[in-house]
């Protein structure tokens, strides 16, 4: 009788998988190779910037990474020459990528499941993959492109030797990458503006041009914002395709923020002030993103 009491008064063994604990333990992973690979990076990145190493021992500099970053000329041709790409490459991009979403959208194409693979394709396509195809393309002596100008009677051109068309040759390259993925943003904001409003247009007397001003445009404001700024953001972390088209060059002229960054991280190992860059980076991107929000945006968000 005792043993039977005593035994009902042990107490019941605690689970440690309960309904309310078990999603946590399946998160738990996630979360640790976020932190571990992400938020912990983050942090030792921004302890970097305000620091600089000799001879393997790190030490307190307060803001002079920063300092030496606001007097550093290079640092501005990268900055002036990633603002160059920007301001001409996305809006090209962008116009490029609504026409072919409303060419893609017409009823009257055939084939348009083909011609949506086709022109997305270049987006999945490997980004040092497609980088050494352009540069094969644009070599100055063998390349396809200048093999084609000289059928026509055009000199050949120095695509990524001279400053000006190694720019030229870098905001090719990149709008041919990247404008089918915007299509298929600006296809699906296409295909959620209802008929309705065409058809009362129709009524109206509105032609197909007038439509697309007056309607189509205007429906897609939001995917115009959301791809600007995507683009924007893109476009200002730009590395593969300087990296290997030009290696920054000819001169600087196609040295980017990334590239300096990169640059001054692992060739020159000086990663105290490669922190600095990435973190004024982080910053002008938060400017322009907030920046595009606040007057592309409705005001009365």
């Amino acid at each position: 009788m005792n043993q039977s009491t005593a035994e009902s008064k042990k107490k019941p063994k605690r689970k440690f998988i309960t309904p309310k604990t078990a999603p946590y333990l399946f998160i738990a992973p996630a979360v640790i190779l976020f932190i571990i690979f992400t938020v912990y990076p983050v942090i030792q990145s921004l302890i970097l910037s305000f620091q600089t190493s000799s001879g393997g021992v790190s030490t307190f500099a307060g803001l002079d990474n920063y300092r030496r970053l606001f007097n550093d000329p290079l640092f501005y041709r990268a900055l002036g020459n990633t603002f160059t790409i920007l301001i001409i490459q996305v809006p090209i991009m962008l116009t490029i990528a609504v026409l072919l979403a409303v060419l893609m959208n017409s009823a009257l194409l055939k084939m348009r499941a083909f011609f949506r693979i086709a022109f997305f394709m270049p987006a999945i396509t490997a980004l040092v993959a497609y980088a050494i195809v352009f540069m094969i393309m644009l070599d100055e002596n063998y390349g396809l492109v200048n093999y084609a100008l000289s059928l026509v009677g055009i000199d050949p051109i120095a695509w990524l030797n001279d400053p000006f068309w190694a720019k030229v040759s870098l905001i090719v390259a990149v709008t041919w990458r990247w404008t089918g993925y915007n299509m298929v943003i600006f296809l699906a904001g296409l295909q959620n503006i209802s008929n309705d409003l065409y058809e009362a247009a129709s009524i109206d007397g509105a032609g197909k041009i007038r439509q697309f001003f007056s309607i189509t445009l205007p429906q897609l404001k939001p995917i115009f914002l959301f791809t600007f700024v995507l683009s924007t953001i893109g476009t200002l972390q730009l590395f593969d395709e300087p990296f290997i088209l030009t290696g920054g060059g000819p001169n600087n002229s196609t040295l980017t923020i990334s590239l300096y960054l990169y640059i001054n991280g692992f060739r020159y190992f000086d990663f105290n002030y490669a922190s600095a860059i990435a973190y004024i980076l982080v910053i002008i991107i938060a400017l322009l993103s907030w920046f595009q929000m606040k007057v592309v945006g409705d005001k009365d968000d």
